[in-house]
């Protein structure tokens, strides 16, 4: 008896071992999942609250346990509706097979960023220099999964030869925008969320109402070539800098999209574009 005890004992360690295993695996393949996408943010969002709800209970704050408490209630009707597209994107993965499947992503170093850039830069100039609109959009932080699906996979290495030969007219992946994420154009023919700001000049175009909304969305910058003046723009944060020559567009996007350093985030995704 006092053997086959032993012997059950032993099954449920390895059976709780095996339960925290799994629990442990799928947690990671939904961080992997959303790690991508807009809702990394609201993910923190609700970190922070739920933190903030602790404290204020260990702290016996009743109003803002109450207040807490209750944003937590109508919280948890809404996360369908928030998460909604990644909710997708899992059944979707599931149905597909793709939801177990390993993947190894790199970070993008300084020079990773300077080659990025000079072809983007190079790009541009010649985009100008010929009067064809273009729209390249670059990620950073917040995760551009969601446009990137809409177009056309390309997930090849970035140079200026290839930017340029998507824009050209009449061919199958100019209209569009250009998703480049760690170090390499993700996609083409990408549709973006359009702007609604009054303060943007009417007589600027889809492009340029793309590329704001864009970054008014998430933390993207978004470069653009004006096809009627060959201007250049670049957007970010919301705000449109316009008629931008070799030398500043370099410098902004040298800048915006250099390597953060120390600092660490469990869901940080740092990439070059």
């Amino acid at each position: 008896m006092d053997r086959l005890w032993n012997l059950l004992s032993h099954f449920n360690i390895l059976t709780d071992l095996l339960d925290i295993l799994l629990v442990t695996y799928v947690l990671y393949r939904m961080i992997l999942l959303i790690r991508g996408t807009r809702a990394v943010q609201l993910l923190k969002g609700i970190v922070v609250i739920l933190i903030a709800t602790g404290l204020s209970n260990y702290l016996h704050l009743r109003a803002m346990s109450w207040l807490l408490d209750k944003a937590l209630t109508i919280g948890l009707f809404a996360i369908p509706v928030v998460f909604q597209p990644e909710l997708r994107r899992a059944l979707e993965q599931l149905g597909r097979g793709r939801l177990f499947s390993w993947s190894l992503q790199m970070a993008s170093s300084d020079r990773d960023v300077d080659k990025i850039v000079t072809e983007l830069t190079r790009a541009a100039q010649v985009l100008a220099k010929n009067r064809i609109g273009a729209l390249i959009a670059l990620e950073r932080e917040t995760g551009l999964s969601d446009y990137v699906e809409t177009g056309i996979a390309i997930d090849a290495e970035v140079s200026a030869e290839l930017l340029v030969n998507i824009f050209i007219p009449n061919t199958p992946l100019h209209d569009g925008a250009v998703v480049v994420r760690q170090g390499r154009i993700a996609a083409a023919g990408c549709v973006l969320p359009l702007s609604d700001s009054r303060t943007i000049d009417k007589q600027l175009g889809t492009r340029h109402r793309a590329a704001v909304g864009l970054s008014e969305h998430s933390d993207a910058v978004a470069v653009v070539v004006s096809e009627e003046t060959g201007q250049i723009s670049l957007a970010a944060e919301g705000q449109l800098n316009r008629d931008l020559d070799e030398q500043a567009l370099r410098e902004m996007l040298g800048t915006m999209l250099a390597p953060q350093r120390g600092s660490f985030s469990f869901f940080h995704r740092r990439s070059s574009a």
